[in-house]
């Protein structure tokens, strides 16, 4: 609006006008404000982002990365080497065949003369192992019934032992369904298949459903005893992994002690999983990595030094020398002293654990420069004495690899099977996966810690 149209305004258009360029400019400035503070965040970010830049790529041997996820790098051709002789080795033979067949000759492969069992004294021996036809024991039942003839009532004999009507499907044959399921990862369409063509057996994946659902009661039971178990132990360890529970992230949680070993399936990853498992007791030792919801559930904790050592190595990768690369040599050399614990009396534990204190001081000492280094540095000052308990307590592993090897076969579950697709599955699995772990730190199979809870004292069927 030039001029000459301003001045033909009347008093109140020009307020009016006045009014509305103001409110334009308002509009205007907080607009610019908005761009100046969205400009300054992504200006922050793409700093954040160009220092990631220059940072090293994470990988198993410097983080927790899986293997699975490592790049594997091509062998190179190798050479035919020339091997060296040894003693030859062969089977053992059986302890207790179940027959001997006795392989007599009836004339000499040379001059065809006649031969008698007294001529043959010697004899070379070996097994030949094989299967026989596998076919399911069908057990038919004939309950009789018939009206009593004093009271003139009807009756029916009773079902025999372990024989209930119902499903037609015995224990042993529930405790094999399991144990495929549950340590092979075989899913329901494969397993129906495979106990068609291997065992002769007709089930439908809904057969299959109801077996394993009338294993989860006994199965939850056993588990929380387990449970109680690792509560009252002195030393527990703990780690996560993720769970795919109904298209849905979940987390599988492992704790256990050096007698048992305990899952559960959550939807969550906060410490009170472990708040609410222990119900109010307080181990000794608490044995995980650095993650937040690991700790403050002990009375001491011992950091996994296998984590750290993954941690420093990052560092190292990322240039630091200053820190990480010596406070990696003080690992390597306090899990060399405690791969030899077992041998070293506790004077000696207590000296080695006074010489790693005071190498930890010295590295310490000096803050380092770089920054990722910096953070395990600073990590490290609070808490270094989570570092060496195990040299005083010899229960205290100093690595959390049991967790891991606990968790090792869910992961494979979890990558065959794809998720679970009920939360009583998960439920299941978990209670499972502690009877089966906790079986086989005890020495015993698989199948017969699985038989063992859904039918105590049953045998397997003979035909």
């Amino acid at each position: 609006m030039n001029r000459d149209a301003l001045s033909q305004l009347s008093k109140d258009d020009l307020i009016a006008l006045v009014l509305a360029q103001a409110d334009a400019i308002e509009r205007q400035t907080a607009h610019i404000e908005s761009l100046t503070a969205r400009i300054g965040t992504l200006m922050k970010r793409v700093e954040e982002l160009e220092a990631k830049l220059g940072q090293p790529p994470k990988t198993p041997e410097n983080s927790s990365v899986p293997p699975s996820r490592g790049e594997k790098p091509n062998r190179g051709e190798r050479r035919a080497a020339t091997r060296k002789g040894h003693p030859g080795a062969c089977r053992e033979l059986a302890p207790h065949p179940d027959r001997v067949v006795e392989s007599l000759a009836d004339a000499c492969p040379h001059c065809t003369h006649g031969l008698s069992a007294a001529d043959q004294p010697d004899f070379h021996a070996y097994d030949h192992i094989d299967l026989p036809p596998i076919r399911p024991v069908v057990t038919r039942i004939h309950r009789h019934r018939g009206v009593c003839p004093c009271c003139r009532r009807g009756f029916s004999a009773p079902a025999p032992e372990g024989m209930a009507p119902g499903s037609p499907f015995g224990p042993n044959l529930a405790a094999l369904i399991l144990h495929l399921h549950i340590t092979q990862a075989i899913g329901f369409e494969r397993l129906a298949r495979l106990m068609d063509e291997v065992f002769g057996i007709t089930l439908s994946e809904g057969a299959i459903a109801n077996i394993l659902g009338r294993a989860e009661a006994p199965m939850i039971v056993e588990a929380e005893k387990i449970a109680a178990e690792v509560r009252a132990s002195k030393v527990v360890a703990s780690d996560e992994t993720t769970a795919r529970v109904m298209g849905k992230t979940w987390w599988q949680w492992v704790l256990l002690s050096s007698t048992a070993v305990y899952h559960i399936i959550v939807d969550t990853r906060a410490a009170r999983v472990v708040t609410d498992f222990l119900q109010g007791a307080v181990p000794e030792v608490w044995v995980a990595d650095r993650y937040a919801g690991q700790a403050g559930h002990g009375q001491e904790r011992q950091l996994c030094l296998a984590h750290l050592l993954r941690d420093a190595q990052y560092a190292i990768d990322d240039g630091d020398i200053t820190f990480a690369l010596p406070f990696r040599a003080l690992l390597l050399r306090a899990m060399a002293i405690g791969r030899r614990r077992p041998d070293l009396k506790d004077s000696t534990l207590n000296t080695y654990r006074a010489d790693l204190d005071r190498r930890l001081d010295r590295i310490l000492a000096t803050p380092p420069e770089n920054r990722t280094a910096r953070r395990l540095f600073n990590a490290m000052r609070r808490h270094r004495d989570d570092l060496f308990r195990f040299l005083t307590r010899r229960d205290v592993p100093y690595t959390n690899n049991g967790c891991e090897r606990a968790l090792r076969p869910s992961v494979i579950f979890r990558k065959v099977t794809g998720c679970f697709r009920s939360q009583w599955g998960a439920r299941l699995y978990a209670a499972a996966a502690s009877v089966i772990a906790t079986g086989r730190l005890n020495g015993k199979a698989a199948l017969h810690a699985i038989r063992d809870v859904i039918a105590p004292g049953r045998q397997p069927v003979t035909p």
